[in-house]
């Protein structure tokens, strides 16, 4: 690969639209905007709308340009030609010298290709995860693929990423950074935090076994998500004394009503809107588990040493279950709750997968992406060291 060039600072666009995009770009953004060789500018797809602006206004970050392209029932057609079309007027005003994206979402792939189509180059943050079925996750797993093929600059988050994109003859450009959201918590967790959701205060986080779900992706829609919804109102009636769940309802109208459906006049079961990513992340670090269907949380919980269960029946995540503090639940009501039950009636158990091992980054994942740019501009003599992925 060539260098890349630009006249006077380094023009990056970071586009981005989802609060999981938004948790983990707004570290980097903060990072660009503070150092002197970039002229750093964001657009925000706003393909969640309430969700993104808690992120936004966390970390102090407010985009020159805001799409605002999120409409109710919205298909991943609509999302992603609406981001498609938008974006290519803010790329014609801008003529930014770089186009950062992230991870798998519509909008990630949408800005790829609207840069692409303009011959800007584009640097992929969290580059290289993989499960191998193009269909699970769905449609993230061939968005994050097809994105690999249209970037220049590929910021893997582990050495693991780096070699499923060389498996794919992708070997320039390539650099292993860490994650980007070890970064973000290092803002955002508190000590002696107080959560603007106050049934959060009025937890027993000592007494009780907290466990923290989240359930909202489409490939759990349907079947597999009745079957979780099902197991976690069983789990609830089984410890209604030693367990708490805490499941913070995605807004999406099929997800919504699931979640009603199942879990509706549990005692202990506390049904909360959408959390902001601070509240969120200081949630974790008290709470006891995590289940959940999300990426971002896979990667999150092991730097506070918390067991994950993945309510899904793959990851592209698979460092942290090789370290032992993910396993895969699956979507079969049966095995959820033998799983579960393991870990909240067994200390042996439950001691094996909370070591804190954290495979996913050390902090450092943004000066890397920052420095990489930096060195693929020709501004500094050598490229960042990469992030070892032992924490």
């Amino acid at each position: 690969m060539g260098r890349l060039s630009a006249e006077g600072p380094i023009k990056v666009l970071s586009i981005f639209g989802t609060r999981p995009e938004a948790i983990k770009m707004a570290p980097l953004v903060k990072e660009l905007e503070g150092r002197e060789e970039f002229e750093s500018c964001c657009c925000v797809t706003a393909q969640h709308r309430q969700m993104l602006d808690g992120v936004l206004d966390i970390f102090r970050i407010q985009p020159q340009f805001d799409l605002d392209i999120m409409e109710p029932r919205q298909s991943l057609s609509t999302i992603t030609s609406k981001c498609l079309l938008g974006l290519e007027g803010v790329l014609e005003q801008t003529r930014p010298d770089l186009v950062l994206v992230h991870g798998d979402t519509s909008t990630t792939f949408a800005g790829a290709l609207a840069a692409f189509y303009q011959k800007i180059a584009v640097g992929h943050v969290e580059a290289g995860l993989r499960t191998g079925d193009r269909y699970a996750p769905f449609p993230e797993e061939m968005n994050r693929s097809l994105v690999g093929r249209l970037a220049t600059l590929h910021f893997c988050p582990t050495p693991a990423n780096r070699d499923n994109l060389a498996l794919e003859g992708i070997t320039q450009g390539v650099y292993v950074t860490g994650n980007t959201v070890i970064d973000a918590l290092r803002t955002t967790i508190v000590k002696d935090y107080h959560f603007a959701t106050e049934i959060l205060n009025q937890i027993d986080y000592e007494g009780r076994q907290v466990v923290l779900v989240t359930c909202h992706r489409r490939e759990n829609y349907g079947q597999p998500m009745e079957q979780i919804m099902s197991a976690l109102a069983q789990l609830a009636r089984r410890y209604p004394r030693q367990v708490e769940l805490i499941y913070p309802v995605h807004l999406s109208p099929v997800v919504q009503q699931a979640a009603h459906r199942h879990l509706d006049g549990l005692d202990n079961v506390h049904l909360i809107p959408p959390l902001a990513a601070d509240e969120m992340h200081n949630l974790m670090a008290r709470s006891y588990l995590v289940m959940t269907d999300s990426g971002g949380l896979q990667e999150e919980a092991p730097a506070l040493g918390k067991p994950v269960l993945v309510l899904r029946r793959e990851t592209e995540r698979p460092e942290a279950v090789e370290a032992g503090t993910v396993k895969i639940a699956g979507v079969e009501t049966g095995r959820i709750l033998e799983m579960s039950a393991e870990l909240l009636e067994s200390p042996a158990a439950y001691r094996q997968m909370a070591h804190a091992v954290n495979p996913y980054g050390d902090g450092q994942a943004c000066r890397r992406i920052a420095d990489a740019i930096a060195y693929a501009f020709g501004r500094a003599q050598r490229p960042p060291e990469a992030f070892s992925g032992k924490g």
